[in-house]
């Protein structure tokens, strides 16, 4: 008999909404002795069967849902029907099986696959497993997908952490197929970026600005741009190939700043300046310089990992902000992005509001954005929606 987990009274409605986390806090009882990674039914406290999920005593996350019909077991064929699903979105909804194209697969929740991203980047896919059920069964996820696309390749990435928030002991390698090369070279919005899977942040790119990207590039021409935490050039080689006058980009990596120049050489773009620095120091030297812009992009690497660093966080992009302000020149654009789950549109809002009066400043909000479309937010699991994107305009 498959182990059972029942619920508190009162604590059953949000998972018959379809909430896919259940929190240790919420269960009365486990029933059965299930290992870490398996398969369980949840139950309400009168015994009423909820969905089915997968178990994790090493989590804070005790068990994540991911079926909520009686009959129907978290089995292969199931994984497959709902990859299936995402790539449906992907391909024949959204459109994105191009040649050389990058692009999310799978996005956890908003695909109903709590913890799971994949991501495909030309003839090579990424994997990465944020929650110990998924980790455990990702040879079986990676043989399904190699079913479902022609890929050479599938490889693992880790997210930073996830061991101790998961109890998974997870390496980055090869879970399938080919190695993929040192430089796999994708193409988004007409320009070429090389990726390295291996060894670059996230899966290897952040496929989730791309439409971000071409919004700020239509802004672009004739200006000034400052990329800050530019990694690989996204932000401002799209600024330089729509005809900004300038571009700096700025990251504390060097190999970051490398495959930002590689990536101008590949798409044939001049006049872009390429500085290591921490992007605080480096912005309030320009400050002390009287250095002017008339783009900025902030694009800042996640500041709060739990509730308790939120605080430290805001400050961060209120520091951010301050020297933005600064820096941009009259009828200037900011862009402001901000990848911290934690921190809502609103919270991010309220720090250019404060930034802009403290600075003495107009400021008008153009656009409130998000991530690009394979990247959606199921309305179950609105804690999926983490990438929040302002553009204003600065007076």
């Amino acid at each position: 008999m498959i182990p059972q987990v029942f619920l508190k009274p009162q604590r059953a409605q949000p998972f018959f909404g379809r909430h896919p986390w259940v929190f240790a806090g919420a269960v009365d009882r486990v029933e059965g002795s299930p290992a870490d990674g398996a398969e369980i039914e949840l139950r309400s406290s009168a015994g009423n069967f909820i969905a089915r999920g997968l178990f994790n005593s090493l989590s804070k996350i005790l068990v994540r849902l991911y079926s909520w019909q009686p009959d129907r077991p978290l089995d292969e064929d199931f994984f497959r029907e709902r990859l299936q699903s995402a790539l449906h979105l992907r391909h024949n909804i959204l459109k994105l099986d191009q040649p050389d194209a990058a692009y999310r697969i799978a996005f956890s929740e908003s695909d109903f696959l709590s913890g799971l991203i994949v991501d495909r980047f030309g003839d090579w896919l990424t994997i990465q497993c944020t929650s110990l059920g998924m980790g455990v069964r990702r040879g079986m996820l990676a043989r399904i997908l190699s079913e479902c696309l022609p890929v050479k390749g599938i490889y693992l990435r880790t997210e930073k952490g996830i061991g101790k928030l998961e109890g998974a002991e997870l390496a980055d390698g090869l879970l399938w197929g080919e190695s993929p090369p040192a430089e796999i070279v994708v193409r988004e919005n007409g320009l070429q970026f090389a990726v390295n899977l291996a060894e670059g942040q996230k899966t290897g790119f952040y496929i989730d600005q791309r439409d971000n990207r071409a919004a700020t590039a239509a802004l672009a021409p004739g200006r000034r741009v400052l990329d800050a935490f530019s990694y690989s050039g996204g932000f401002g080689l799209s600024c330089a190939r729509a005809g900004a006058a300038s571009v700096e980009c700025i990251d504390s990596s060097t190999g970051a700043l490398e495959l930002a120049a590689r990536n101008a050489d590949l798409n044939d773009l001049k006049g872009l300046t390429f500085t290591k620095s921490d992007v605080f120091n480096a912005l309030s030297d320009k400050v002390q310089q009287g250095a002017q812009y008339d783009l900025i992009v902030l694009d800042p690497p996640k500041f709060a990992r739990n509730r308790k660093a939120v605080p430290d966080a805001l400050r961060g992009y209120h520091r951010l902000h301050q020297l933005a302000l600064k820096l941009l020149a009259n009828d200037g654009v900011l862009v402001s992005c901000c990848c911290t789950g934690l921190i809502t549109m609103e919270q991010l809002e309220d720090v250019i509001l404060l930034t802009a009066q403290d600075a003495k400043r107009d400021l008008q909000i153009l656009e409130r954005r998000g991530p690009s479309a394979d990247h959606p937010t199921a309305i179950t699991c609105r804690e999926s929606n983490y990438l929040k994107c302002v553009i204003s305009r600065v007076g």
